[in-house]
């Protein structure tokens, strides 16, 4: 929570909220046309996967700079001798990485509404399609971030690092244009990672089926987005409390005062 109100108070932390849905809606309007085989706007895809997308941004950028610099700042080293320090300093990053993801979510589908050809959810079950995707999603996301944040060489580094494959994710997942319309190789790729069906569970809750013959095997796949995610989260929590243990033991006092004043006559 202490998150949160750092946010609530951090100007720039409320501009940086923003930045990422903006960067969506400013691509959703100015995609003309519908969605191939389809008179469903192509507008309402991009905010479909811009949805899905904002969380994985999240949870791959400012997730892991916020465990990078907690390593920095001596956060981890202090939770070493406390006892469920890990797990609940991973729970409080689960909860803020919640609040700020789903601040982003609805900015991006109640602009992407007023702005664009984009709709809500028509009925109850697609509300709770929306709804399951989302927290099943960002449970599976928060933990990898995680053990991302708790490898990475410093939070300066960490955008530089993570920019590209982040990007690139988005690019194959089906965000931008149909998967169906990329080489199978590339289906196949994207389909590995979590994004990919986020995308895909997003859109199935705010397109009609006619949207269908866009998507891989022209069905929304409900049961293989939830197997994908669940897999995910498993694997994930299997190993972000583990690289979260190492990166707390490497620390020391003397590592830390040396980072310090390295830092310190680097700036």
């Amino acid at each position: 929570m202490m998150e949160l109100r750092h946010i609530r108070r951090d100007r720039r932390a409320q501009v940086g909220l923003l930045v990422n849905p903006l960067m969506f809606l400013l691509v959703a309007s100015g995609r003309d046309g519908d969605i191939p085989g389809s008179h469903v706007p192509a507008a309402n895809q991009v905010i479909g996967g811009g949805i899905a997308s904002v969380i994985f941004l999240a949870a791959m950028t400012w997730l892991p700079q916020q465990l990078a610099n907690d390593r920095e700042d001596g956060t981890l080293l202090r939770l070493r001798g406390t006892p469920g320090g890990i797990p609940a300093y991973l729970l409080s990053k689960v909860v803020a990485l919640t609040g700020t993801a789903l601040i982003t979510v609805a900015v991006l589908l109640i602009s992407g509404t007023l702005l664009t050809d984009a709709t809500l959810p028509t009925d109850i079950s697609r509300w709770m399609t929306l709804l399951w995707v989302l927290f099943l999603g960002l449970a599976a996301l928060a933990p990898l971030g995680a053990a991302i944040g708790a490898v990475l060489p410093s939070s300066r580094e960490a955008v530089a690092l993570l920019s590209l494959p982040v990007f690139g994710l988005i690019f194959i997942s089906g965000v931008f244009y149909p998967m169906n319309q990329m080489p199978r190789w590339l289906q196949t790729a994207g389909e590995v990672f979590p994004l990919a069906w986020m995308a895909k569970g997003v859109r199935s809750a705010l397109l009609p089926d006619s949207a269908l013959t866009a998507e891989t095997g022209h069905s929304w796949q409900h049961l293989q987005t939830a197997g994908a995610l669940t897999a995910w989260l498993l694997a994930a929590l299997l190993v972000a409390p583990s690289l979260l243990r190492r990166a707390a033991r490497q620390q020391s006092g003397s590592r830390l005062s040396a980072r310090r004043e390295f830092a310190t006559h680097r700036s």
